[in-house]
């Protein structure tokens, strides 16, 4: 990282004869260092970006004629305020590597520190924009698996960026390997011997990207929310488009507003998903190009994605705790499904999205590889039985009545209402159809419902129309929470949490009877519950 600035005080010794010397310009300096100069063209850009929609909104204000023109020689004075806070922002940026710490110092009105022990950072993430790329820059994120926040240097080179990935998970894998030999150190033995730990000597590569995985882009839901949140600003802003002004325009809707109802439905149901096979296509090209998942020596996962916007992620295996395996309903028509990676401190919310939309075998191999262990992802399930049934049947059908109910009371009762003037069959009929698909998801999400035990993990199936397979190491399991609810009771049905640091900080078996539970929660975690029981 020969960028950053030379060393001005003492340079920092390695904390052991273990721990690999910094690189160049890397923990040599105690003194406080700016970022890249650079910075100072990505600020401006990325205040004119966070600009454009208000600007847009300011514009339609002002062409639709509601005569406040404030707003209009205000929007750029607030970009140019944007711009200037942004530039003052780098100035009041420093940040310097002390012998323990990395140390991170912001803030123009108010100041803020940020320390990270170089020894407990367990996670360096890696991403450059495409303004970045283009001045050569990365954003670099570290975080030390204590919780969801990190460390942010935006603004170093690339080079600089990669040392400072490899110098600060390998310093971190020196510490562990030290704690680990230590007498007494039961819990790191056991990660170590789980993962391998820093023993590792070569990098394996788990899975790269497949573009026949394009297929499965389309079947994604979240495509489609895009598409109905495009298609609901252009109805909002349909009015102010200059289309109508055309003539060309205004004969062709003339022409589309004279055919039949049926053409206009078909037509517009083509339009939707020819739009959602593109922004999914899109999306999916642009934020998994070039996909590479990898093992590396030592104990780390790292994951490089993006076309535009490129990002690496690197986290420490030891940190996974569990893997999710995510079939969406349409995914599952065409045998695709989704991996999560559930971790400590680490992603979003303690998850990491490993790979895309793919074929549920390619899944479920990753997923295996990760784990180290075979079946969790495709072992028969234990189902809860028919008492689980039942209660999740008759949970289902409480909107029916709820339906039932609104519609009964305004209408029949009251004689009001939009069913009043309808035939006395309709709404009877829309009910029965809302009570027959009701129970269509009903009966689906219990042939869902599952678990099992393997000798590492414990597993979990849920879902409805999107079923989740969560796989949870057993010694990640730190707690147990049994609830049982007024009905559950009645059958001898129960809720079983197990809590941990990882994820979502809790797997749920829900709807499985009490003394299958019990056992369940015993055998995972051998005397945790000792004595509950009576």
């Amino acid at each position: 990282m020969t960028a950053l600035p030379p060393p001005t005080g003492e340079p920092l010794a390695p904390a052991d004869p273990g721990t690999p010397p910094p690189p160049p310009g890397v923990g040599g300096a105690q003194d406080w260092q700016r970022l890249s100069p650079r910075m100072l063209l990505v600020h401006p850009v990325r205040a004119i970006r966070s600009m454009i929609v208000p600007l847009v909104l300011v514009v339609f204000g002002v062409t639709r004629g509601d005569g406040n023109s404030f707003w209009f020689w205000a929007a750029p004075v607030f970009a140019v305020l944007a711009v200037l806070f942004g530039v003052l922002a780098w100035f009041f940026t420093r940040y310097r590597f002390t012998q323990e710490q990395l140390q991170l110092r912001t803030g123009v009105l108010s100041r803020k520190v940020v320390t990270a022990p170089l020894d407990r950072i367990r996670s360096v993430d890696l991403e450059s924009t495409p303004i970045h790329r283009v001045l050569g820059l990365t954003k670099a994120k570290v975080g030390t698996g204590v919780d969801d926040s990190q460390i942010e240097l935006d603004g170093l080179t690339r080079d600089q960026a990669s040392s400072l990935r490899v110098y600060l998970l390998q310093r971190s894998s020196a510490a562990e390997v030290d704690e680990t030999e230590e007498p007494g150190a039961a819990g790191g033995s056991e990660d170590a011997a789980r993962t391998g730990g820093p023993r590792r000597g070569e990098d394996t590569e788990l899975a790269r990207i497949d573009w026949g995985w394009l297929r499965y882009a389309p079947f994604s839901l979240s495509s489609l929310v895009v598409v109905a949140g495009a298609v609901g600003v252009l109805g909002q802003f349909g009015d102010d488009l200059p289309l109508d002004e055309t003539e060309v325009a205004q004969d062709a809707w003339g022409w589309v507003a004279a055919q039949a109802l049926l053409v206009l439905v078909a037509g517009a149901t083509v339009v939707v998903v020819l739009g959602w096979v593109v922004v999914s296509t899109a999306s999916y090209v642009l934020n998994w190009w070039n996909l590479s998942l990898v093992r590396e020596a030592g104990g780390k996962i790292r994951t490089t994605r993006g076309l535009l916007t490129t990002r690496s992620q690197t986290i420490e295996e030891a940190k996974i705790r569990g893997v999710r395996m995510t079939e969406q309903f349409l995914l599952r028509f065409v045998r695709g499904a989704e991996l999560t990676a559930l971790a400590t401190g680490v992603g979003s919310d303690g998850t990491t999205r490993l790979l895309p939309p793919a074929p549920r075998r390619v899944v479920q191999e990753v997923g295996h590889a990760l784990l180290e262990e075979d079946g969790p992802l495709t072992m028969t399930l234990t189902g809860h039985g028919p008492r689980a049934r039942r209660r999740i049947h008759v949970s289902g059908q409480w909107g029916t009545l709820f339906l039932a109910g609104l519609a009964a009371v305004p209408t029949w009762w009251l004689d009001v209402g939009w069913f009043a003037t309808w035939p006395w069959w309709v709404p009877l009929a829309v009910l029965v159809g809302v009570g027959l698909l009701n129970a269509v998801v009903a009966e689906n999400a219990w042939r869902n419902l599952g678990h099992a035990l393997t000798d590492r993990h414990l597993v979990v199936q849920t879902g409805a129309v999107i079923r989740t397979r969560e796989v949870l190491e057993r010694g990640g399991v730190i707690g147990w929470v049994v609830h049982q609810g007024l009905f559950q009771r009645r059958l001898g049905l129960a809720d079983l949490t197990a809590t941990t640091a990882a994820g979502a900080e809790r797997v749920v078996a829900p709807n499985i009877p009490l003394g299958m539970a019990l056992d369940l929660a015993d055998a995972a975690t051998p005397g945790m519950l000792e004595g509950w029981r009576a």
